[in-house]
């Protein structure tokens, strides 16, 4: 089974929880048992898994990738969106979850983030799903 959904972005730079959009599709596939691969199909956006319990984890991420990676560096890219491009290879663009007895197995305060580097803007991520 392979499901694509839209994700609305809203800021420049966001992390957005969308393990409740994840824990849908999986449910309606009626997979028991198998694989929930996560794709992100951009250059300038990207997934993980993180912890969903404090809401301050997503503005420190947020906040550190931006020391890392600074929005203006010096960049040569003509777009003048290099640092989504280094940010979004830093995160990376899928996650593979294991589905145990129609779940995902995730840990009790872990969550799925879509991480925008460079929005507003919709944008597309790929879902397939595996059966053991």
């Amino acid at each position: 089974m392979v499901k694509q959904i839209s994700i609305k972005t809203g800021k420049l730079v966001e992390l957005l929880d969308i393990s409740h959009k994840i824990t849908e599709i999986v449910r309606e596939s009626g997979i028991r048992n198998g694989l929930c691969i996560l794709f992100v199909t951009h250059t300038t956006a990207g997934i993980t898994i993180n912890e969903n319990a404090d809401p301050d984890v997503k503005r420190d991420m947020c906040m550190a990738l931006e020391r890392i990676v600074p929005l203006h560096d010096g960049y040569h890219h003509m777009e003048g969106n290099s640092a989504a491009h280094i940010k979004s290879s830093m995160m990376g663009f899928s996650e593979t979850i294991i589905i145990s007895e129609g779940r995902l197995l995730l840990g009790t305060c872990q969550g799925i983030y879509f991480f925008e580097f460079d929005g507003p803007i919709n944008r597309n991520l790929t879902i397939k799903i595996i059966e053991d």
